[in-house]
């Protein structure tokens, strides 16, 4: 029997955890406003789906288990955030303008495939799929339910954090504010490059 009550609590204090995912909806939903922010989160599940798939099929444990793997992994998810860090940086320089939502990568396709990236090259998210869905499960059609269920959490709480986003005003918003929140989120984001460059994952 699955424990439900126990995975499902360890589910929502994960998902909870301000982490660049959920850092990147809630700016998406601020510069873009929820209804793309909500689409970027389509892209993290996504990127979430091909990971809980490989533990399925046992993959997650091997690549879980090969140092070069994950030290690919690590150095992708690490440049990616890098990458954003200094694109939200530049943002905040140069302030929002007349072409603001649409020109800074503001479409849609564009934030649904930074979402994705940000998920699928952080070898973590690997490691915390290879190692919390097998506590609670040992069959593959149980893990996969587990997996269908953190997904669930994870739309849940990447709601809860567009809603800030959207609350603080995807549109609209004053031009310093902008500023402040690229600002705040490059920052973030280099800090959280670096602490991903300083991990050994071991």
């Amino acid at each position: 029997m699955i424990d439900w009550a126990g995975f499902l609590a360890a589910a929502v204090l994960v998902s909870l955890i301000p982490g660049a995912n959920q850092l990147l909806g809630l700016s998406n939903a601020v510069r873009y406003g929820p209804a793309r922010a909500l689409a970027g989160v389509a892209g993290r599940l996504a990127a979430f789906v091909v990971l809980i798939a490989l533990v399925v099929a046992g993959l997650g444990a091997v690549l879980a288990a090969s140092a070069t793997a994950l030290e690919v992994i690590k150095w992708v998810g690490v440049l990616y955030l890098v990458w954003l860090g200094v694109t939200s940086l530049r943002s905040a320089a140069r302030g929002p303008g007349p072409s603001h939502v649409e020109g800074a990568g503001g479409g849609v396709r564009s934030i649904v495939v930074r979402e994705f990236v940000v998920a699928i090259s952080n070898p973590k998210a690997l490691l915390l799929f290879a190692a919390l869905l097998p506590q609670f499960a040992t069959e593959g059609a149980q893990i996969a339910a587990l997996g269908l269920a953190y997904l669930v959490v994870e739309l849940l709480i990447g709601l809860l954090y567009i809603a800030a986003g959207a609350r603080l005003g995807a549109t609209g918003i004053p031009g310093r504010t902008q500023r402040r929140v690229d600002l705040g989120a490059g920052i973030v984001f280099l800090g959280l490059a670096g602490l991903l460059a300083a991990d050994d994952l071991r």
